[in-house]
Parts: structure tokens; C-alpha cells; sequence
């Protein structure tokens, strides 16, 4: 889950651009997500790129696998 940092939520996130990339046409190369918190005005970034099995987190969001502290 992507969650706001200084929120600690996922609630107010909104996602104001998304992109896939293709690099033969059928396979997810690379997904890119830029985001927005709409309570704090934070922004942030999630990069998952399938080449190097990587994911990436920039800016006041963070990927976390726990529930958020405030719902």
C-alpha cells in the first residue's frame, strides 16, 4: 500500500499520473504512479520496474505492507 508520510494514511492519496510502459508490445516493462495527498498537498512517486524486479518510493509517500495508522 501507498501511504502519505505526513498523513500516515492512504486516504486522501490521489493518483495524478500514471504510466505503463511496454517494451515488446505485450510485457509490463515498467510502471510509474505520481501522487498527491489531497489533505496535506504532500506529493511522492512509486517506479516498480520489472528488468531489475525493483520498486521505487520517492518524495512524502512510502510503500508499506502494514494497515495505515489512521483509516
Amino acid at each position: 500500500m501507498i501511504a502519505c508520510t505526513n498523513c500516515e494514511t492512504a486516504q486522501f492519496l490521489q493518483i495524478t499520473q500514471s504510466r505503463v510502459y511496454f517494451e515488446d508490445g505485450e510485457m509490463i516493462n515498467e510502471i510509474s504512479e505520481t501522487y498527491e495527498c489531497t489533505l496535506c498537498g504532500a506529493t511522492g512517486q512509486y517506479v516498480y520496474d520489472d528488468d531489475r524486479d525493483e520498486e521505487t518510493v520517492t518524495g512524502e509517500v512510502e510503500h508499506t505492507t502494514e494497515r495505515p495508522k489512521y483509516a
